[in-house]
């Protein structure tokens, strides 16, 4: 029997508009709750059923970066097949990790740099001017990112987040702020292929829909294609949201790779089914 098995932490629109496709295209579904289950290392007989290496594909869905890449890692031990791997995991969920790549690939990603100190920090502004943004290496939804404008700001912040306890919120991304024209854009990949995309709306200058920014369909046109399928290849990701800027003066602008997109928005502004799509990828591949 050919399997899928979305594994997730809360099931969201997204993890039952997938598993409700499944079931519309005859796969046979498990919806795997990583907060109720344990996950063998090495699998053994937990994945003689239900699962079965042989005919099963995993889609990941878990909303924390840490569980999601954890989780993923284990279910590979047992010869599972994880979208997205746990390598385009690890590539994507680290912002850092993702501007070096398609840094080095050509691909044109915002000025940014990586600091580890309040000095440092103020070295910085003598190459990159002000306004700055500021975020995590790791983490969506545009929590934890700020707009700095000058030394004060700065200031304040990096000795904010010396007091967090997490050892990644002393490795300060900081980048220079893209004067966007009221929006960005999302494109959807799967696979080799650019299935929808969206302008994310905003009077403010983050646009992530999750802090309310508006979605409306986008028109990708085919620099906008090839820079995103190439972001994919280089980042190794099956499945993608990349977020791109648009810069008056350098064109399309690769910021972020989300490698577990929420599409819920994506479906109403624009009618593309991406849960039905993904569903047909993974039907295909298990006739491989």
């Amino acid at each position: 029997m050919q399997e899928l098995v979305v594994s997730y932490e809360v099931m969201r629109w997204e993890e039952k508009a997938i598993i409700d496709a499944a079931r519309e295209l005859g796969l046979s579904i498990t919806p795997f709750h990583l907060h109720t289950s344990f996950l063998l290392i090495g699998g053994g007989s937990q994945f003689k059923d239900p699962f079965n290496p042989g005919e099963t594909v995993v889609i990941q869905r878990a909303i924390s970066h840490a569980v999601a890449l954890n989780s993923t890692l284990v279910l590979e031990s047992a010869g599972l097949r994880v979208i997205n791997n746990s390598a385009a995991l690890a590539r994507a969920l680290n912002k850092v990790w993702t501007l070096s790549l398609l840094a080095k690939a050509g691909i044109q990603t915002p000025r940014s740099a990586v600091v580890f100190s309040e000095e440092a920090g103020y070295k910085l502004t003598s190459l990159l001017n002000y306004p700055l943004v500021i975020k995590p290496i790791d983490g969506s939804w545009g929590r934890l990112v700020a707009l700095i404008r000058d030394n004060e700001e700065l200031r304040t912040i990096l000795e904010h987040r010396a007091y967090i306890q997490s050892p990644n919120m002393k490795i300060h991304l900081i980048q220079e702020y893209v004067e966007k024209p009221g929006r960005d854009i999302r494109v959807f990949t799967i696979g080799d292929e650019v299935v929808t995309a969206i302008y994310r709306v905003s009077e403010h200058w983050i646009t992530n829909t999750a802090r309310g920014g508006r979605a409306e369909p986008a028109r990708v046109d085919h620099e906008l294609e090839d820079i995103a399928l190439k972001t994919a290849r280089v980042l190794g990701v099956e499945f993608a949201g990349i977020d791109v800027f648009e810069d008056k003066h350098r064109g399309y602008v690769v910021n972020e790779v989300n490698s577990i997109p929420e599409f819920k928005n994506t479906v109403i502004a624009t009618g593309c089914k991406v849960h039905v799509r993904l569903v047909e990828y993974v039907k295909n591949l298990l006739k491989k």
